[in-house]
């Protein structure tokens, strides 16, 4: 049942963003400027000099619940901002469309769960998802200080909705951050991606 559900989560994803932009690993990543759920306007080039992770997001996804249920993606956001990585969650779901709610809403969530995320940026249009070709929640990225992509892929290795197989699981965004920190070659610089589709509007 799992492997069917993944099956479908994959074609899914893939029949939604048959249009998806190709980004190339060691390339500059797409600068673009999105608004918080605050209200404040925040630009990737404004991070230059920093390491940048973009998160999709949408909590009405079994595959981010896995992760956020039990605090695991707090703990990675809190673990990396506190080295100074920023960390730029980003919900493309157009509205009506799950994963979408209003900035006061996405605070008030925002709160329960305890995010660390450095914001929560809104796309609600979706083009800077589709700019990033980004198909799945998660779909992660890790961006170096001179802004060329380093990472792009799956948040980690085991493709499940079940929180238990984090522990067990390679998180290639951890890995590819110490790895590029430590001035060595990221080993999987390109993943595929697993989740549920991004909720774009058609």
């Amino acid at each position: 049942m799992k492997k069917l559900l993944m099956t479908f989560v994959t074609m899914a994803a893939t029949a939604a963003f048959s249009h998806a932009a190709t980004l190339s690993i060691g390339e500059p990543a797409p600068d673009f400027t999105l608004t918080d759920t605050h209200g404040a306007s925040h630009n990737l080039s404004d991070f230059k000099g920093k390491y940048v992770v973009l998160e999709w997001i949408n909590h009405g996804c079994p595959f981010v619940v896995k992760f956020y249920k039990e605090g695991h993606m707090q703990a990675l956001q809190r673990e990396h901002t506190e080295k100074g990585v920023v960390w730029l969650s980003i919900c493309s779901s157009a509205e009506g469309l799950q994963g979408h709610m209003s900035p006061e809403a996405w605070n008030a969530k925002n709160e329960e769960i305890g995010a660390a995320a450095t914001a929560v940026l809104l796309d609600e249009d979706g083009v800077v998802g589709r700019k990033y070709g980004a198909r799945t929640t998660p779909h992660m990225y890790v961006i170096d200080p001179e802004g060329l992509l380093v990472y792009q892929g799956a948040i980690d290795s085991i493709r499940s909705t079940n929180p238990e197989d984090i522990e067990g699981a390679e998180n290639y965004v951890v890995a590819a951050l110490a790895q590029h920190m430590a001035g060595e070659a990221v080993v999987n610089a390109q993943t595929t991606p697993y989740g549920c589709s991004v909720k774009y509007r058609d």
